[in-house]
């Protein structure tokens, strides 16, 4: 047999699984719908079942102590959703909501373990899911610290191109769709900026002809420079 070689944490925990685990975590869960805006988990909820997104995508929030919910990071197509709270023991950190209709395994926390008790190999896989997302989140606050707010949103415009281009290819010309239906708002609140800020930066961005925009919708046209102006000083 050959030795296991998990690709990279951003194609998907789903994708990186055999056939016969797959096989095997769809007898441990159960399929469940979400429309839009309903809450996959609550932030201060116990831990009892990791979910994996086979449709639709999702934004990660956590409230303030002013109430306010802040946009930490968007989830798609393939996945694996609360599951450091799983393992850890821990009540859920953030809150998970759908941003379109949302199908989805849920797996008791209990199947979960049993499974990676059975399959030892995906937990490097797993490792790997988190270690990413830590490294993501480091990656971004820099950004947040050292570049202005047109560049900021170009990075995280740039991220957002590159994962929905796993899922969906690029059409014809090379231009790209973001996946994720954001609105400015949301958008601000995961870059740390205004909607006015959010406003500015995507009609710089337009002019400039690194995207084109609709309502909730955005398309990549250059993808290398729309990467290269996120490098540019603010």
């Amino acid at each position: 047999m050959a030795p296991y070689a998990a690709p990279s944490p951003r194609a998907g925990f789903w994708a990186a699984l055999d056939p016969a685990q797959r096989s095997a975590l769809r007898a441990a869960g159960r399929p469940r719908q979400y429309p839009v805006k309903a809450p996959l988990v609550y932030q201060g909820d116990e831990s009892d079942h990791v979910i994996i997104i086979e449709r639709g995508w999702a934004k990660v929030t956590s409230a303030t102590e002013d109430g306010h919910d802040v946009v930490l990071a968007v989830r798609g197509p393939g996945d694996l959703l609360a599951e450091s709270a799983v393992l850890g023991g821990r009540t859920r950190s953030a809150t998970v909501t759908a941003l379109s209709p949302v199908r989805a395994l849920v797996v008791p926390a209990a199947r979960f373990t049993g499974f990676l008790d059975v399959h030892p190999d995906v937990w490097m896989l797993v490792t790997g899911t988190f270690v990413q997302r830590l490294d993501d989140s480091d990656r971004r606050l820099t950004a947040h610290m050292s570049r202005g707010g047109a560049q900021r949103l170009a990075a995280l415009l740039t991220d957002l191109a590159e994962l929905s281009a796993h899922h969906v290819p690029p059409a014809a010309d090379g231009s790209i769709e973001i996946g994720p239906p954001l609105s400015q708002e949301e958008l601000g609140s995961w870059m740390d900026a205004s909607r006015e800020t959010v406003a500015r930066a995507l009609n710089g961005l337009r002019r400039k002809g690194l995207i084109r925009t609709g309502w909730r919708k955005i398309t990549v046209i250059d993808l290398p420079g729309l990467r290269e102006f996120a490098k540019e000083p603010d």
